[in-house]
């Protein structure tokens, strides 16, 4: 299971986060969040993967921070459409040396919704099944993850919204041949972009116990 905390910023708080082993780590270039980052942090992950969340950003702007962070991941969380993919693809596929996976964030709704989330079978690596809510960015909340259980795609998926240390009997009850893992971050922050190290630790060490049971 891929472990991922997104929303970091602060170089020492990267630093902790990533020596308790997690998979991935994900920074905020919109804006709009209260997670955003403005310049780069002092510190980037060496042995965790770079993911980078975008909302209706410019092309060429996605590009150059994939460049400046050396991403491992774009994560798209506003209008983005099939095209919009295509021609980042293209765009990527000629200005960098590795190609990041990418990563489209999909509103769950409703059953309807979750079945066309599928059309993006070929166009992303993964997808991320968040909370509906109004505007951009995520709602800390979660949402009926029963509705997944008629996601029949091919692209593997991640968990989102509102996860936190009370959600562990949740997530080893929660089954699906396409689930690889899950995003965690406002409900373990002390204050926005700040990850509290004494919430993590418990909950990530029970989610690798969990992993190895599977």
């Amino acid at each position: 299971m891929f472990i991922k905390v997104c929303g970091m910023r602060d170089a020492q708080n990267i630093r902790d986060v990533e020596a308790l082993g997690v998979d991935i780590l994900g920074f905020i270039f919109w804006p709009g969040s209260a997670r955003y980052v403005s310049e780069k942090p002092d510190y980037l992950p060496v042995e965790a993967e770079r993911a980078g969340v975008f909302v209706n950003a410019p092309l060429d702007e996605v590009v150059q921070k994939v460049k400046d962070y050396k991403l491992h991941y774009v994560q798209l969380h506003g209008d983005e459409n099939l095209s919009y993919v295509t021609n980042l693809h293209k765009l990527l596929s000629s200005s960098v040396n590795i190609m990041p996976r990418i990563i489209r964030a999909i509103r769950v709704e409703s059953r309807s919704k979750v079945l066309k989330a599928m059309m993006w079978d070929g166009y992303v690596d993964g997808i991320l099944f968040e909370a509906p809510t109004t505007g951009y960015g995520g709602s800390g909340e979660s949402f009926d993850w029963s509705l997944l259980s008629s996601y029949r795609g091919r692209t593997p998926f991640f968990l989102t919204g509102g996860i936190g240390p009370q959600s562990i009997d949740a997530l080893m009850e929660f089954e699906h041949p396409q689930w690889i893992g899950v995003d965690l971050n406002s409900r373990f922050e002390s204050a926005p972009a700040l990850k509290d190290i004494q919430l993590l630790r418990p909950f990530i060490e029970k989610l690798r116990s969990l992993d190895l049971n599977q």
